[in-house]
């Protein structure tokens, strides 16, 4: 890395941060001597994040056992489990310096290790204030409850998991399916990772997406916080099976050619102590900032102090962990917002002025470690993936940290969802939708640095909204979404308009797609996770697949179309071909019409059609249309003739076809002759 970032590429790009130029050098100086910091105390950067299998509770190949910690505020430490009985006394680790405690358990007297699999263990302590408390290890890979209220680390030995397929290639643009394994079938329970990898990934696969990426895999004592209240960071989720099951997990993924991503909550962690990061030592701070700004008051939940050299240390382990214990392909850092701001953006409206980024709110530490993070990533992992979750637009997040910038590969237009809710909740009539808001919403991203588009996620499934398939349909959805039953003018709506938006959004709106589980068919129904307010009930806690695999149903209308977007973009691949450009957005007819690779979209969102519409094209020649959203295949009317040719002719030295655009329709065009 060099000493100091080759700006001239980024100012290139953005003009706009040439007067911040003194600020994106800081970052780097900082970034720069963060690095430096831990190359003094460590021989490289990949034996500092390999820091797990030093820490911890790990078994050694002659069937010892050693425990470290680094714990500064304890006087005393000892491991007890029901391997000796929970005996407090026997086991006693010794303070080496630097706040290090240490012990080694050493085989019995046959050479077999003391501490049985599947041994429950924790830690019990004394703070330098005499309280006493007991604790499990914050780098614990595998935890349990059982019928207990809270988590206990279960003792576990090297995975002998035989991985049987490589990763496949990074693709050219993602598809991603984002998934919460628990929810994943129509029964009201828990599902497993194996229930997942048997009958959810053969069938996303099948629809053509090439990525998954897991929620709320990270452990998490609270089951309703989505897996956003990380109580083991080390450890998969055991409400869903043993660790080697999410490897089956990922191995079928890569079996079936999807990358698999994890969703990474770095931006915060859960409040509790009994089995959580939090005050493991006693103190306020250890891994976390002290005092309120240690706190995330929106979230209740701990922030950590990332100038702190073993909070580095436990995070770049964490993603060293996840990627070559579990192979996982990338992250999605969630929170990225949060971590970049010391006002986390609670209250916060950012227009777009350079100067709500650069100034005394922004988290130089939180910055530094994405930046260490990236460059560690990318470097040991060429074809590793991260997605930022930032809603900000932080200049620079997504290019290269030898640019100067913070190193992710994509982030998420997080703007796009929240437009078609406000759309869709906050309309009358369709007339009051304003179709250059649109157009400009979905193609307001930084020039050079990729997004990831989305109609909707998790966020807009959640009890209190709506997805937007009810939001379209509502009631009408319990009731007429049968194809032997009368299609209400609500249901016809309803069905165009998802199409359509979905097709907008992933035609316009970036240079990757994601879709949440189940919005793909418009799932009638929220998320709500068992909890007392709802009586502990799995009714909104599961995806109801069998629905879409309903012939009589109209579901699987929704479900054809999302898969032939996806075989329309995998054939002429206008994802990586830069920003669409915008020929049309007519307020009156409610119609747009842009270009974007080798293709031509239109789009009539009117609740009338038009004949002869002049719909502009790039090219002289002839057209032909090579995806309907009004075939009856998905659902439609059949009002559009494919065997038609479109025939171009030249208006004001611009290029244009005549054509019938039916109301409520989508339609792309293709340069055949």
């Amino acid at each position: 890395m060099k000493s100091a970032p080759n700006l001239s590429d980024l100012l290139s790009l953005d003009p706009y941060l040439e007067p911040f130029k003194s600020d994106l050098d800081s970052l780097f100086t900082n970034y720069q001597t963060t690095r430096d910091q831990i190359l003094s105390a460590s021989p490289s950067l990949d034996e500092f994040a390999r820091s797990y299998e030093d820490y911890g509770i790990r078994i050694q190949a002659d069937n010892s056992v050693r425990c470290k910690e680094w714990a500064p505020n304890l006087a005393k430490v000892s491991l007890a489990g029901d391997f000796n009985k929970w005996n407090r006394s026997e086991y006693q680790l010794k303070n080496v310096g630097s706040g290090i405690w240490e012990l080694v358990i050493l085989p019995d007297d046959v050479g077999q290790c003391r501490i049985p699999v599947g041994s429950d263990l924790r830690y019990f302590c004394e703070d330098m204030e005499g309280k006493t408390f007991d604790r499990i290890s914050p780098w614990a890979n595998f935890v349990t409850n059982g019928e207990r209220i809270y988590y206990n680390e279960t003792f576990l030995t090297s995975s002998e998991y035989e991985w049987n397929h490589k990763a496949p290639k990074t693709p050219r643009a993602l598809y991603i399916y984002e998934a919460h394994v628990g929810i994943c079938t129509p029964e009201p329970k828990v599902s497993s990772y194996i229930e997942f990898a048997d009958t959810v990934i053969p069938r996303i696969a099948k629809l053509g997406y090439n990525t998954i990426q897991l929620m709320a895999v990270m452990e998490h004592a609270y089951y309703a916080s989505f897996g956003y209240q990380v109580t083991s960071f080390f450890a998969a989720s055991s409400r869903y099976g043993p660790p080697d099951m999410l490897k089956y997990l990922i191995d079928t993924a890569h079996k079936y050619g999807m990358l698999v991503l994890l969703d990474l909550v770095h931006s915060h962690a859960s409040i509790n102590t009994a089995d959580g990061l939090n005050s493991f030592d006693g103190s306020d701070s250890h891994y976390f900032l002290s005092g309120p700004a240690g706190v995330h008051d929106q979230w209740n939940s701990r922030l950590f102090d990332y100038t702190n050299t073993e909070t580095l240390r436990f995070l770049l382990s964490n993603l060293e962990y996840w990627v070559s214990e579990y192979k996982f392909d990338g992250f999605r850092f969630d929170g990225v917002t949060s971590m970049l701001y010391h006002h986390h953006g609670v209250n916060y409206c950012f227009s777009g002025d350079y100067h709500e980024y650069y100034n005394k709110y922004l988290n130089h530490g939180a910055v530094n470690y994405m930046m260490l993070a990236n460059e560690y990533l990318h470097s040991k992992y060429p074809d590793i993936i991260t997605i930022a979750e930032d809603v900000s637009g932080f200049p620079a997040l997504c290019r290269p940290v030898s640019e100067g910038g913070v190193g992710f590969d994509y982030r998420l237009a997080m703007s796009t969802p929240d437009l078609w809710i406000k759309l869709l909740k906050d309309s009358t009539t369709d007339a009051e939708w304003n179709m250059g808001n649109i157009v400009q919403t979905l193609n307001n991203r930084r020039y050079k640095e990729k997004s990831i588009a989305y109609a909707e996620s998790h966020d807009q499934c959640l009890v209190g909204d709506k997805s937007i398939a009810f939001w379209l349909m509502d009631q009408d959805m319990y009731t007429n979404m049968s194809c032997s039953s009368e299609q209400t003018p609500r249901i016809e709506r309803g069905i165009a308009l998802h199409k359509m938006i979905r097709l907008l959004t992933f035609g316009l709106g970036g240079e990757g797609v994601l879709t949440f589980m189940g919005n793909e068919f418009g799932h009638p129904e929220w998320l709500d996770f068992p909890r007392k307010g709802n009586g502990e009930s799995y009714h909104y806690c599961r995806r109801q697949y069998n629905l879409a695999e309903d012939e009589l149903l109209r579901y699987k209308f929704l479900n054809r179309f999302d898969k032939a977007i996806l075989a329309t973009e995998q054939e002429y691949k206008w994802l990586d071909s830069g920003y669409g450009y915008i020929y049309l957005t007519h307020e009156t007819d409610k119609v747009i019409v842009f270009e974007r690779g080798d293709l031509s979209f239109a789009f009539n969102l009117n609740w009338e059609s038009f004949t002869d519409y002049r719909t502009q094209v790039k090219v002289p020649g002839t057209y032909k249309v090579v995806l309907n959203s009004d075939s009856k295949h998905f659902g439609g009317n059949d009002r559009i003739d494919l065997s038609t040719r479109y025939f171009s002719y030249t208006d004001d030295g611009k290029f244009y076809i005549s054509t019938y655009l039916p109301s409520r329709t989508a339609l792309v065009f293709q340069l055949v002759d």
